[in-house]
């Protein structure tokens, strides 16, 4: 079970994502991990932060269509990802992630669906 806590902060200039994975069995965290997404004025470009496990990932968003999803990658050596977010008619986030190694084709990494609780 994962669950994914979206705010603004700063009337609006960071947007934060915190996202909790729990195990099935004892309901005991699994994944945690934290992203800040900001817009850098000098840039013009939007930047994510994001932590997990003890390290950190800087990289750049981009938007789909306005208000509709961003997408952003990272590559670590040979290995290369590829994210993403959109959100659907019915107002729920999917996130796909692919990943690469070295001249393979990417691979679907991951796939969820996250509804807004009522």
């Amino acid at each position: 079970m994962q669950t994914e806590e979206v705010q603004y902060k700063l009337d609006g200039l960071i947007l934060l994502i915190e996202g909790v994975g729990r195990t099935k069995a004892d309901g005991k965290p699994a994944l945690q991990a934290l992203g800040i997404v900001s817009y850098d004025d000098e840039s013009g470009t939007y930047r994510m932060r994001a932590f997990n496990d003890g390290r950190f990932l800087d990289t750049e968003l981009k938007l789909l269509d306005p208000g509709k999803g961003i997408t952003w990658g990272f590559a670590l050596g040979q290995i290369r990802t590829s994210s993403v977010m959109q959100i659907t008619e019915k107002g729920d986030w999917t996130e796909l992630t692919e990943i690469a190694i070295g001249s393979e084709p990417p691979k679907k990494y991951m796939e969820l669906t996250v509804s807004r609780q009522k």
